[in-house]
């Protein structure tokens, strides 16, 4: 079986975005590939956390893992900082990075925009997420189109180091969904729904209550015209909803645009909001029964364990290609 790796910051609870762009295909993948799912949370610290609420968040995320459908029997669910290979791993590759290959990161841009000081594992922390991909011999990353640039890093640096030291990194590739790839912003259809975002409407977590979720849908941005067509360009807000729709009723737009016709905006988030509730119930229910419970933590406890072999058979190859420590006979 061929080899995945992912990892999302524990950096808030996950959206609707999140959900259907990476969670929902993990689900579907974990039975044809040998997967690994990992908590970064030395990515998370990039930018100012509070030590309380980022270990309450990678708790949520592994639950949340879970309880979306990843199997710990066929997928190893791990937290990055409890696998001391990564940031071992991590320091060695960012010794055959180049700065003006971090300078160029988007996200580095973004994040560091009008800060009067930038810590420097925000410009260094790609070649970790480089280590973190190729300790595992990893032949896919599912990613959304934001993340291409960092895998096209990744695989420049894997060459550079097959090419310099000892041909032993796999080169990997980049898996984007087709369908769902990029969930838009309630109240900003044109940009990316976020986690992050300041203004709670814009996006939909998936531990909001069904209130939540229906003032959010109720509230989202559309236009003036009240037709339910899809539209990208020219209505985009009603077409980020036919898209949510379209997924969590496993429906073609064609066959909801058709339902809708001669229907407004109205009865159309109502039902829209119906069909998110529904799909977020049993996964709630899941969470709240795993969060706090001792499965939990054995789960994790085996995910660390059987990441932490596999990451350390690589870092021991990397350590004898670049010539560090004792030579052992």
């Amino acid at each position: 079986m061929q080899t995945i790796f992912s990892g999302i910051q524990p950096s808030g609870t996950i959206t609707l975005g999140n959900y259907i762009g990476a969670l929902k295909q993990f689900v579907e993948l974990q039975d044809e590939y040998n997967c690994y799912f990992c908590i970064v949370d030395q990515h998370a610290i990039t930018v100012p956390q509070d030590p309380a609420q980022l270990r309450k968040n990678i708790r949520s995320l592994a639950a949340l893992y879970l309880a979306v459908g990843i199997n710990p029997e066929k997928a190893t669910l791990f937290i990055q900082s409890e696998v001391p290979a990564h940031a071992q791993a991590g320091w060695m590759l960012q010794c055959v990075t180049y700065i003006g290959e971090l300078e160029r990161m988007t996200q580095f841009k973004d994040k560091s925009a009008g800060k009067d000081a930038v810590v420097a594992g925000l410009l260094t922390y790609p070649p970790l997420m480089v280590g973190d991909i190729l300790l595992y011999s990893t032949n896919l990353v599912p990613v959304g189109e934001d993340q291409k640039q960092h895998l096209e890093l990744t695989r420049d640096i894997a060459e550079r180091f097959n090419k310099k030291y000892n041909d032993i990194f796999t080169i990997p590739e980049v898996r984007i969904p087709k369908e769902g790839a990029r969930v838009m912003s309630l109240q900003d259809p044109l940009k990316k729904m976020s986690k992050s975002d300041p203004n709670q409407k814009s996006f939909i977590s998936l531990l909001d209550d069904p209130k939540q979720i229906e003032k959010k849908i109720k509230s989202a941005v559309t236009d003036s015209e009240g037709i339910v067509k899809y539209d990208k360009e020219n209505k985009p807000g009603i077409s980020n909803l036919l898209s949510i729709y379209s997924i969590f009723a496993g429906k073609s737009i064609a066959e909801i645009e058709q339902e809708y016709e001669g229907k407004g905006y109205g009865d159309f988030k109502g039902d829209l909001a119906t069909v998110v509730v529904g799909a977020l119930e049993p996964i709630q229910k899941k969470y709240y029964e795993l969060i706090d419970s001792p499965e939990l933590d054995a789960i994790l406890d085996r995910g660390a364990e059987k990441a932490n072999a596999v990451a350390s058979k690589m870092l021991k190859k990397m350590e004898k290609a670049m010539g560090l420590g004792r030579k052992r006979k």
